[in-house]
């Protein structure tokens, strides 16, 4: 009987012990593989929201081996990883998420042993070089944690980051020839033509400085550092290479090839050899600054004091964890929660912090500047985040996207031209894209009343961001309504962006009492329909002798006005007045059929550039989700009469879309855009037009998802009957009572409260 009752209490305990599993933590469901093959563009590194380091390995190939600069190869490398190759050459501190432009990669740092090589060598041969190849199974990503086993050498690498400082750890055999390589000629961006120039110094056996300016994307960065070594180094040296010879190694009177204590140059790799026992770990802090070497030690300091590997990555992951409890949801399936968890990841990357931890920071002028009172961010890609992922800041990062704004405004003010970021990084202007949509995210913020910042300032930075007319195109759209084909390329994009991003001016200006502006802004705000030719119910490049184009094919991407999109996507951007679009187009029902065409037709293969298999992602019919123009179209519905379709599209999309695998993205992510589409969309809303307070409704994907806001208030989501047949929505209910309009006010979000849908199998026509 005794044993029977111990059996029996031992069952409870185990029972017990198993009730009282801890729950699985938010960051825990953050897979960075995803978006990491084909064209995602996303890299599977350490990182903490908004960093300023992304420390992650790379895997380019091409760059090194034939140094071409805009071939389909390199684009493929933007951030400089490929799931599908098969070696890794090193583990860099900078990288973009998800652009489809490349540049950064800085100070590449890789672990070997063995006789010394300061070359890469080449994926077909990696023992040719430092590179080595691994294995999927032997590698692990997690929130701010990468970790992979390096075959050739045997070496285990692991990776953490706090806000400025790269941390890794390598776990070595016993050898006497262990080298850490430092190559600072490696980059993302053209590797021979990117260094500028670079200057190390070797403080003590512990501690190296230094910095390296580049001439990439960007076209004059500069980026200093503060790398510490947990052991001190045996030995040291340096090589430099110029036009592909390697220099002698003699400056003046000093051979610099060992145990020099400083180098400088253009294109140089350094190597620090020690001796290791087996399993033992060397550990690396690696600190960037955008100002002084010093300005690095100090973040160094200040952010992980310690060589506590473990603790360093903890700390960065319940950073995660605080930023994603911001919107907690529950979902159908666990796959669900993975894209969630990593959509709101990929969206907290970018923009990133750009200062130091006392607020230093260069600017645009290239002159050092101080804070006051802001957080100071860069990493602008304006032409994708302007549509979705500044408005999703305002709900759940309204703090940040006001220091944003900020940001902007410090750009501004520091610009020769007066003008706002169109794509900016690291103190430059790159001129990426097309509109000057800084506009619709300093709009969007003050319609939302999240305007603690200059609006005054603001509205004169939009104002004259909007005039300046030696800008790609601007003179000619205020010359003649339009921007004319035969003056400038893209010409209808340009002019439908532009119409839009004064629409956003007008609001703005409307919301602060400038009616004089709002009016201007109005008027200007109607040159879409300058382009619309009714005759073929598409908009059109125009010439400016006042005639259409004669030569059109509604359904080319090449030159026929438009950029990333063709007429049929790009005559669906009006999202300022869709009833105006809809007008145009015929009416609702007219309107209707071409949506549906849209998501139905069959593309020929001539649309598509046959080389590149790269062009067909993203695309569902005629409906290319890849490319931002699009990412509004499928709520258009909801202003024909015809919600269910809506709700029936965005499921769609979303579970064509964005799957929790290595090719899970059906696109560039663009800095946050792809994932923060998913995010609005699985909650059920959508910002349409930023600049707008109306989020247009849709259907949601989650069954519960609860927005916890700065404010104090939380704002919660359910989905009654939710299942991946019910994508319909019989009806809605807000604060208990039924909504009878197809959008949410951001006000009415901002206030908490509970949004209930009923889900269907069946449309409610």
């Amino acid at each position: 009987m005794k044993k029977q009752l111990l059996a029996f209490a031992l069952m409870l305990t185990a029972v017990s012990a198993y009730s009282q599993k801890p729950s699985k933590k938010n960051y825990q469901y953050i897979n960075p593989i995803i978006g990491t093959q084909r064209m995602g563009h996303t890299f599977p590194g350490a990182t903490v929201p908004f960093g300023s380091v992304q420390l992650s390995p790379e895997t380019d190939t091409i760059a090194y081996e034939l140094n071409k600069k805009y071939n389909g190869e390199v684009y493929k490398y933007c951030a400089g990883y490929q799931y599908d190759d098969k070696t890794i050459v090193g583990f860099s501190h900078t990288h973009f998420s998800g652009t489809g432009h490349s540049d950064l990669g800085d100070f590449l740092i890789m672990p070997t042993t063995g006789a010394l090589q300061l070359n890469p060598g080449t994926a077909a041969n990696p023992q040719s070089g430092y590179r080595s190849a691994y294995s999927h199974a032997n590698e692990v990503a997690q929130a701010n944690y990468y970790k992979v086993k390096l075959d050739e050498s045997n070496i285990t690498a692991e990776l953490t980051t706090s806000q400025r400082v790269g941390f890794h750890q390598y776990t070595f055999p016993k050898t006497t020839d262990a080298h850490i390589i430092l190559d600072l000629m490696s980059g993302i961006y053209n590797h021979k033509e990117k260094n500028v120039y670079t200057f190390i110094r070797i403080e003590n056996d512990t501690l190296v400085t230094g910095y390296m300016q580049t001439q990439g994307w960007a076209r004059t960065r500069t980026v200093y550092f503060a790398m510490a070594f947990s052991k001190p180094i045996k030995e040291y040296g340096v090589k430099k290479y110029d036009e592909g010879n390697i220099y002698n190694g003699f400056w003046r009177k000093f051979d610099q090839t060992k145990n020099f204590p400083e180098a400088a140059g253009r294109n140089l790799r350094m190597y620090f050899n020690f001796d290791t026992e087996q399993n033992e770990k060397i550990k690396i802090k690696f600190a960037l600054s955008p100002v002084s070497t010093a300005g690095a030690l100090v973040n160094m300091k200040i952010e992980i004091p310690h060589w506590d590997f473990e603790k360093a990555k903890a700390d960065g992951q319940q950073l995660w964890e605080n930023e994603l409890n911001k919107v907690k949801v529950e979902t159908l399936t666990e796959s669900d929660k993975v894209n969630f968890y990593t959509a709101l990841y990929h969206a907290f990357i970018n923009p990133t912090v750009y200062m130091d931890a006392d607020g230093s920071y260069k600017g645009l002028d290239q002159n050092l500047h101080k804070v006051d009172g802001f957080t100071n961010y860069t990493t602008f890609s304006l032409w994708d985040t302007y549509r979705a992922l500044h408005p999703l800041f305002n709900i759940v990062q309204p703090k940040r996207n006001r220091d944003m704004v900020q940001s902007m405004l410090a750009h501004y003010s520091q610009s020769v031209h007066k003008a706002l970021p169109v794509w900016s990084n690291s103190a430059n202007e790159n001129w990426c894209m097309i509109g000057y949509h800084s506009v619709s995210v300093i709009a969007d913020a003050v319609i939302k009343d999240n305007a603690d910042f200059d609006t005054k300032l603001a509205l004169e930075a939009c104002i004259n961001s909007s005039n300046l007319r030696y800008y790609d195109g601007i003179d000619s759209y205020l010359k003649y309504g339009y921007v004319p084909e035969d003056k400038n390329g893209s010409s209808v994009s340009k002019t439908l962006e532009y119409a839009y991003d004064d629409w956003c001016i007008a609001q703005m200006a409307k919301k602060l009492g400038r009616d004089d502006v709002y009016a201007e802004y109005t008027k200007r705000a109607q040159n879409y329909k300058n382009v619309f030719d009714a005759s073929v119910g598409f908009m059109r490049p125009k010439l400016s002798d006042g005639t259409f184009k004669k030569e059109f094919d509604a359904l080319d991407t090449h030159g026929q006005g438009f950029i990333e999109g063709n007429a049929w996507n790009y005559s669906l951007y009006v999202p300022q007045d869709p009833e105006a679009l809809i007008a145009l187009n015929g009416g609702k029902e007219k309107f209707a059929t071409h949506l549906d065409s849209l998501f139905t037709m069959t593309l020929p293969d001539k649309y598509f550039e046959q080389t590149e298999d790269i062009t067909r992602d993203g695309i569902i019919g005629n409906y290319v989700h890849g490319n931002e123009p699009s990412h509004h179209v499928a709520y258009l519905y909801n202003w024909t009469g015809q919600p269910y379709k809506t709700q029936q599209r965005v499921r769609m999309i979303i579970d064509a879309m964005y799957k929790p695998t290595p090719d899970g993205l059906g696109g560039n992510d663009d800095t946050g855009q792809m994932s923060a589409w998913y995010i609005f969309t699985a909650l059920g809303f959508y910002p349409v037009a930023p600049g707008s307070d109306h989020y247009a409704l849709g259907s949601p994907k989650v069954k519960e998802a609860t927005l916890s806001l700065e404010n104090g208030k939380t704002f919660t989501i359910t989905a009654k009957n939710q299942s991946a047949k019910n994508v319909y929505v019989a009806k809605a209910e807000l604060n208990g009572k039924v909504l009878d309009r197809l959008y949410l006010t951001h006000d009415e979000i901002m206030k908490g409260g509970t949004l209930l849908f009923y889900m269907s199998s069946k449309p409610a026509k």
